[in-house]
């Protein structure tokens, strides 16, 4: 395939979310689905690709609204960027502006992370506040005071960060211990950090894999970064990278999850691949603690098992705490949940990342799914021996949410429509089409 400059148009991007997936149900899955890259990882390895000279070819790029909006950043400051299949090929050499779309910025969070690698390089940078989906506080003050601790004069202004180095010396290394293990802001700082003068020290910093990734290739860039999936980072900043290489995403973890239920929910029995155990262990250990099978059918497979044996299997209920890896990741939360809705007994889900990640708790009572909000704490039940879930008409309010709708819808008897499917192909490449390909009854339309 040859190569194309990736376009993008923010008002094709807001319509985008008038999509309506229709579900019929109850499904039964069966076969082999392939994971795509991770989001969260290529968002931030985009950015990072402003840190490099010459041309960085990343490989595994999920195909996504959101990669899509990073890669439109990138472009509206100058560097160019070309897309082939899933290979996405940058050179920042020709980067004029030190100021991102800010309208592009507002739409997904990752946008905010290009303001480390653009200060530590051209020693100033203008980045609108972030937007993202709607689930609660995620304030910027970390970076904030991550970069002022690097030496950077930082001030908020017009509805923009503005950050600059003092009287052109650049960035310089230097200690910092992060009050909450923020991803975004250890990436950010782990950017930052790469073109400073010296030694810089992260402390408290986030675990997440998408970290590690980000590190292997900082590093495979030129850069020095030590401790990467432990608490401490260690950086010796580099006067430039020299870029000019190859690398590939890691799997999507939350999407692998994300088929790991449909498999559950669905009472099915799938083969997931490629995917790192290790990245949704917690996951695993829950789903085998609610009866599933869960096998390795390869070094990067996995094989769930939730099938009936006397007409309906009994899955069990489970309680989960979200929190930050290795805990159970908050982006699983809405969709476990509607798993377990399907279980026996009762569980508790408390969510203890995103204050306003529930979005999806009145969309699936209209499913008939048992769930009472208390708090930041939510009680789930089956509301009856048989199935309970009937189909209905939804709206995806974000991303995950959204996600967690699908698989109900999936489990569900009868049809149901979800509004705004828009939302939930930020983060899922092809979710129809691999549904589908596992033997579920889905289609996407468009509303206008």
């Amino acid at each position: 395939m040859s190569a194309s400059s990736f376009s993008f148009d923010p008002y094709t991007r807001i319509h985008a979310h008038h999509q309506t997936l229709t579900i019929n149900g109850p499904s039964k899955l069966s076969g082999h689905v392939r994971i795509s890259g991770s989001k969260n990882s290529s968002l931030a390895i985009l950015a990072a690709t402003l840190c490099c000279s010459g041309a960085t070819k990343l490989r595994n790029v999920p195909n996504l609204s959101d990669t899509r909006a990073m890669a439109s950043i990138l472009s509206s400051l100058g560097a160019v960027v070309e897309v082939s299949g899933d290979e996405v090929l940058v050179c920042s050499d020709r980067v004029g502006s030190v100021e991102p779309c800010g309208d592009l910025v507002k739409e997904i969070r990752g946008g905010f992370f290009v303001i480390g690698p653009l200060l530590a390089r051209f020693g100033e940078a203008a980045v609108a506040l972030p937007g993202g989906c709607d689930i609660g506080s995620r304030p910027v003050d970390i970076y904030i005071d991550g970069l002022r601790a690097l030496g950077a004069v930082v001030q908020l202004r017009d509805g923009k960060v503005q950050a600059r180095t003092r009287n052109g010396i650049g960035l310089v290394g230097g200690r910092f211990h992060l009050s909450y293990p923020s991803v975004g802001a250890t990436e950010t700082l782990m950017m930052a950090a790469c073109l400073a003068d010296g030694v810089t020290v992260l402390s408290n910093v986030a675990k997440e894999p998408e970290v590690i990734d980000l590190a292997h290739f900082l590093n495979s860039s030129g850069a020095h970064v030590e401790g990467a999936g432990s608490c401490e980072i260690r950086i010796m900043g580099r006067r430039w990278l020299p870029g000019n290489n190859e690398h590939f995403i890691t799997p999507d973890r939350i999407e692998a999850g994300t088929f790991l239920l449909a498999a559950a929910i669905t009472r099915s029995c799938i083969n997931v691949f490629p995917v790192v155990p290790s990245h949704i262990s917690s996951l695993v250990h829950k789903l085998c603690t609610a009866g599933c099978r869960i096998t390795r059918s390869g070094h990067d497979s996995l094989e769930v098992s939730a099938l009936c044996k006397t007409g309906r299997e009994s899955l069990q209920a489970f309680n989960v705490r979200t929190g930050p890896f290795p805990a159970f990741p908050t982006d699983l939360q809405p969709q476990v949940m509607a798993l377990l809705t399907t279980c026996n007994g009762l569980s508790i889900v408390e969510e203890s990342v995103f204050e306003r990640r529930m979005s999806h708790v009145r969309e699936l009572q209209k499913l008939g799914a048992g769930i009472e909000i208390l708090g930041r704490s939510t009680l789930v039940y089956r509301k009856h021996k048989e199935r309970a879930l009937h189909g209905s008409k939804l709206t995806a309010m974000d991303l995950r949410g959204g996600a967690s709708l699908v698989l109900a819808a999936l489990a569900a008897e009868g049809t149901t429509e979800i509004n705004g499917a828009g939302h939930i192909y930020r983060g899922y490449e092809d979710l129809d089409k691999k549904l589908a390909g596992l033997g579920a009854d889905i289609q996407i339309n468009s509303n206008h």
